[in-house]
């Protein structure tokens, strides 16, 4: 990226760009000839290099005056010097999510869709945590693995469909087990789960507080969230909240509601403001000078103007 560091040289072009009127003030302004009769031969290549000079003045002086400002070209690197929070989203994507009881102004959307919209604004401000997305339905399985690509993490939210992991159920249980089993696997200052859904565990097995004790067990706290502000309306089952509060509970997080858009964006900036990331970052700035490039030819276009000025291009009095 290119910069300046010396931004106050530039002022220094305003009397540069006045030298043109020197010549008119001072009357410096014709060719010196060794005698009046030559001066009435009329156009000659003298005459009509007569302003080089002045242009290579006033062309080397604004190429010193940039060389003045330093221009420069700036890198910045970000050196990760230690890692942030491991987290795993996990979002239901049983039929219920495609219910439209949510909107964006004025125009409904599904449970799912608002989801994932306010998914993604959580990934794009966790930027040195490694983040994973697992969905569920009547099964579950992990979609995107833990990763600090989060652009195609962000990529892969928008591909998550109603019935990916199957339509009919919604296997809460499971969520949590798949992302206990994928947590177990790394090592981090902390783990987090973050699991979204809009129904109660209908699916036998795993049972989801036998599950959240295990991850309690691991040290995984796990935030839940109920979404949906309709489900009589849309045949849908009740939120189980006091099954999403005690697996909250154990495992040492939160439970939440959204029942808006904006709610559930409420919800994922608190736990962004819960979960600080550990992460510890150096940024490091590197200047490359580049004033030579500015400075050599204006100085060669001045010692120039000195040359011609003094010899084929000299003025008189």
């Amino acid at each position: 990226m290119m910069e300046w560091g010396s931004h106050w040289a530039f002022w220094l072009l305003i009397p540069v760009a006045l030298l043109p009127l020197q010549a008119r003030w001072t009357g410096r302004n014709r060719l010196a000839v060794p005698a009046d009769h030559a001066a009435e031969r009329g156009v000659s290549v003298r005459v009509l290099l007569a302003w080089l000079p002045e242009a290579l003045w006033i062309g080397g002086l604004a190429l010193l005056v940039l060389a003045l400002a330093r221009p420069q070209i700036t890198h910045r690197d970000v050196v990760v010097q230690q890692n942030g929070l491991d987290i795993l989203l996990a979002i239901d994507t049983s039929g219920s999510m495609d219910a439209p009881d949510f909107s964006m102004g004025v125009v409904p959307v599904s449970r799912l869709e608002v989801a994932k919209g306010a998914m993604s604004e959580f990934v794009s401000a966790r930027t040195y945590d490694r983040i994973g997305l697992v969905v569920f339905g009547a099964d579950a399985f992990t979609f995107v693995p833990l990763t600090l690509d989060h652009d195609t993490l962000t990529r892969a939210l928008q591909h998550v469909q109603i019935g990916m992991a199957g339509r009919s159920a919604t296997a809460i249980g499971s969520a949590i087990a798949v992302a206990g089993r994928r947590m177990e696997q790394v090592k981090a200052p902390s783990k987090i789960v973050i699991l979204l859904t809009d129904g109660r565990n209908n699916v036998e097995r795993p049972d989801p507080l036998q599950a959240a004790n295990a991850l309690a067990a691991l040290g995984i706290r796990v935030y839940t969230i109920g979404i949906g502000s309709g489900a009589a309306r849309y045949g849908t089952d009740a939120i189980d909240e006091p099954t999403l509060k005690k697996i909250a509970e154990v495992t040492g997080g939160r439970y939440f509601r959204a029942t808006t858009s904006r709610g559930l964006e409420q919800v994922y900036d608190t736990i962004d403001e819960l979960e600080k990331s550990p992460a510890k970052v150096k940024k490091l700035v590197k200047h490359e000078e580049l004033f030579r490039r500015y400075l050599v030819p204006g100085a060669a276009l001045l010692v120039l103007q000195v040359l011609l000025s003094a010899t084929f291009l000299r003025r008189g009095p």
